[in-house]
């Protein structure tokens, strides 16, 4: 009887054990991409670049986290077309090319201002040039991240997404000022050919407003945290700002 009384005390703890591993809340993350296709008055297309997105939507997905994906827009998003030329690509952005279900996702992402952060667990934007003209001032972006900010969420920003912290503002003050913050430095924008073409410079931009900017070597993985906010410098720092955004979700 001991025997048949263990055995059963057993399978009955295998089955709770089964059932809160089912109905554990699964972390849900909402990724932020601009609508914006144009570089300015220049002719060229622009967009999110597709490593940024890419390397941290798999990082996310891979440890379980459900992503929900808006624009201003909704729907197609563009993507830059530099970042979908072969001589950038990475395991990310082939996976990213072949993966027909995110395809499909992309395609039918959710208005901006549709979006409640009481859905969601942390917010995360990829840069890319498109964002310096429509996130940065577009007011529901600016109240989301508020919103996430003030309900003691994290925010997390790589490469010039960082840009749209620009007029976010908490209790009448910028969201970054007195923050340890990175992003696209003027140095890499240099690099690129565009300091004469953005709307702004984001290192300049976010310095002004009282950030304590740091960077690392052009190029190379670079990211910081100061509480709730994680940012990061380039395309190469996209995983590690993701993997900071899962460290916070624990």
């Amino acid at each position: 009887m001991k025997k048949i009384a263990l055995i059963a005390i057993i399978v009955l703890t295998a089955g709770f054990s089964a059932t809160a591993q089912k109905t554990k809340k699964m972390k849900k993350v909402l990724f932020v991409v601009t609508s914006n296709d144009k570089l300015g008055n220049t002719g060229e297309k622009t967009g999110f670049w597709s490593e940024e997105f890419a390397a941290a939507y798999y990082e996310l997905l891979d440890k379980g986290v459900e992503i929900t994906i808006a624009s201003p827009l909704g729907g197609q998003p563009p993507i830059d077309p530099k970042s979908a030329d072969p001589s950038s690509a990475t395991e990310d952005t082939k996976r990213f090319d072949a993966d027909k279900t995110l395809q499909e996702k992309l395609k039918n992402t959710h208005k901006l201002s549709t979006i409640n952060q009481k859905d969601y667990d942390a917010v995360f934007y990829p840069g890319g040039h498109g964002p310096l003209w429509d996130l940065v001032e577009d007011k529901n972006s600016i109240a989301l991240i508020e919103s996430f900010y003030t309900h003691n969420k994290p925010v997390a920003f790589v490469c010039h997404a960082p840009a749209v912290l620009k007029n976010v503002k908490v209790k009448g003050d910028y969201l970054v000022k007195g923050k340890k913050v990175t992003g696209f430095t003027n140095e890499e924008e240099e690099a690129v050919g565009l300091t004469k073409m953005v709307p702004f410079l984001l290192e300049d931009a976010l310095t002004q407003n009282g950030a304590k900017f740091s960077k690392g070597p052009n190029w190379a993985p670079y990211s910081v945290e100061d509480g709730l906010l994680i940012t990061g410098q380039n395309p190469a720092s996209s995983k590690l700002v993701a993997g900071k955004l899962l460290e916070k979700l624990k």
